[in-house]
């Protein structure tokens, strides 16, 4: 499993990472969102021994990844997909990594074919496109047949067959009993692939759990008989929705203000009819990541850093 405890990291005294606390179970997928500047990558590094953190702890399989005795047995990662020699093939770039790994090189043309390469394995990696040198990435990160994979941004530059391609191989490791954690820009393709999510802004956790439980404490729908009634109930009651077909609305509950007796009590003390009333999870994780992380529009710390 992936743990860390309170891990924190400043660069020339600004804050990045703050008290990061992460658990991630074997046979799960965890989507680790924030915008931009937010500290995942920051985190990644730290949790790969590629940045020391100012505080805090991180264990991968119950070890400091820097104890690890082969590190790439037990886990794969995946941080940026340019950091690799354009003159090597990419049959040469595994080779490589098998023997540093200690494994038989035999698994280098398994793996090309695992990842859709066989025809261009002989290439200079050079001449691979981005989503190219992704596959070539994830394939490195399976070359000791780890337990463990950490990934930051996989899918960019993979076109829709690419991604699809990915969530297959993430959710048959993940289901064998492997425990990935996966950032990711793209929300609707971490919603399908991911069973449980971490949020960060700021630095900071924001959210943490199960993707379905999360999804379900998002937002409300609401059906009435009277909608316009209800509306401006709503709207001067200052409770943020969505007005849907069929009379229904989605009202924002992130941030624990609004809750279901609250709209009751509204529509009540308006005498607004409530026909339904009910956990959605309408607004989906695009809704659920814009509420949680509104605070991060401004440029962050990590990025100026």
């Amino acid at each position: 499993m992936i743990t860390t405890t309170a891990l924190s990291k400043s660069y020339r005294n600004a804050p990045v990472v703050r008290d990061v606390s992460l658990h991630c179970e074997p046979g799960t997928i965890t989507g680790f969102l924030g915008p931009n500047g937010a500290g995942k990558s920051t985190t990644m590094r730290m949790l790969v021994g590629l940045a020391r953190p100012d505080h805090g702890t991180s264990l991968i399989a119950g070890h400091p990844f820097v104890e690890l005795p082969n590190p790439t047995r037990v886990v794969g990662t995946l941080l940026d997909p340019s950091a690799m020699h354009a003159g090597r093939t990419g049959r040469a770039t595994l080779t490589i990594a098998a023997r540093m790994a200690g494994v038989s090189t035999d698994r280098v043309d398994e793996l090309l074919d695992r990842v859709g390469l066989a025809d261009a394995a002989d290439r200079r990696v050079g001449g691979y496109s981005l989503g190219m040198r992704q596959r070539l990435g994830i394939a490195q990160t399976l070359v000791g047949d780890p337990h463990v994979l950490i990934l930051d941004e996989p899918a960019n530059g993979l076109d829709p067959e690419g991604i699809a391609w990915m969530r297959r191989l993430l959710r048959d490791f993940a289901d064998r009993g492997g425990t990935v954690l996966l950032s990711s820009h793209l929300l609707h393709e971490v919603q399908a692939t991911a069973d449980h999510l971490v949020v960060i802004s700021q630095g900071a956790v924001v959210a943490s759990g199960p993707m379905d439980e999360l999804l379900a404490s998002s937002s409300l729908l609401v059906r009435t008989s009277d909608p316009e009634a209800l509306a401006a109930a709503l709207r001067a009651a200052r409770v943020d929705y969505v007005a849907g077909p069929d009379q229904t609305f989605v009202v924002d509950m992130v941030g624990g203000a609004v809750t279901t007796e609250t709209v009751a009590r509204i529509a009540f003390e308006k005498q607004v009819l409530l026909t339904e009333l009910r956990h959605s999870d309408a607004g989906g994780l695009e809704q659920l990541f814009f509420s949680l992380t509104a605070a991060d529009a401004a440029p962050t710390q990590e990025a100026a850093a």
